[in-house]
């Protein structure tokens, strides 16, 4: 949980020295995973999905048109100024041992 809050931290104070006043993080979690995104009205940033417990996994973000592939540490960052239209919902998802574990856990923009 520590390594959230930090993560958190590290979000928020990038997004006061670097972006508009009415820029926001946002961000869900589930049992296992954590969705948080950086953005200004519809430009996304910055989308990272962590797991909760530390434990290994595959983890995987989407948006709009945009999916990640699995990986360990799923993050992606985008030009400023990228835009999707329709695209409403940051997702994330976390698979073990080849069974999915959580998925769908989605933070709104």
């Amino acid at each position: 949980m520590k390594k959230i809050a930090t993560a958190f931290a590290v979000l928020a104070l990038g997004l006061v020295t670097a972006t508009p006043a009415d820029a926001a993080v946002s961000t869900h979690c589930g049992t296992y995973i954590c969705v948080m995104t950086a953005h200004h009205n519809r430009f996304v940033q910055d989308v990272t999905v962590r797991t909760k417990d530390g434990l290994p996994g595959t983890l995987r973000a989407y948006w709009g048109n945009f999916r990640s592939p699995k990986v360990n540490a799923a993050s992606h960052r985008w030009e400023v100024g990228y835009e999707q239209a329709n695209a409403k919902l940051v997702c994330g998802g976390l698979e073990r041992d080849g069974r999915t574990i959580e998925d769908g856990i989605c933070a709104t923009i």
